[in-house]
């Protein structure tokens, strides 16, 4: 697992703390605390997809391209997350050995389980919900 989901979440409870103002690339790398060059990829990623929304210039900036109640934490994980939750080996088993035969079919269902459950738990919360848990 990588930390695009953890970084994509920061990013959209920084956006909506922000309300209807629109936040700087910078700002939120500051607060994420990396590379503004990765946070504006992200962000344009995102954008992509209609998550976000942004806006050119001196007043420009990021902000939520859909209400925070509408997102859900399974809109985040499942917009970043490319890679199977189990990891994915770099090298083909041996197909004439009997475990390496079906190893790799059976991690591929194990995978799409705990995937489902994760975006099954993950679907019952919005970002608004969430975002109740930070004292701002």
């Amino acid at each position: 697992m990588t930390g695009r989901f953890q970084i994509a979440v920061h990013i959209f409870t920084l956006l909506h703390a922000a309300g209807d103002e629109y936040i700087s690339s910078d700002y939120i790398a500051g607060s994420v605390n990396i590379n503004p060059v990765l946070i504006r990829k992200e962000l344009s990623y995102l954008r992509n997809l209609g998550l976000i929304a942004s806006k050119e210039g001196k007043s420009g900036g990021y902000t939520l391209g859909k209400s925070a109640g509408t997102i859900t934490m399974a809109d985040i994980y499942e917009a970043v997350m490319v890679n199977p939750v189990l990891g994915k080996a770099r090298n083909q088993p041996n197909p004439k050995c009997p475990i390496g035969q079906q190893i790799s079919s059976h991690l591929k269902n194990m995978d799409a389980e705990l995937t489902r459950v994760i975006t099954e738990k993950l679907r019952r919360q919005t970002l608004a919900e969430f975002y109740k848990q930070f004292n701002t």
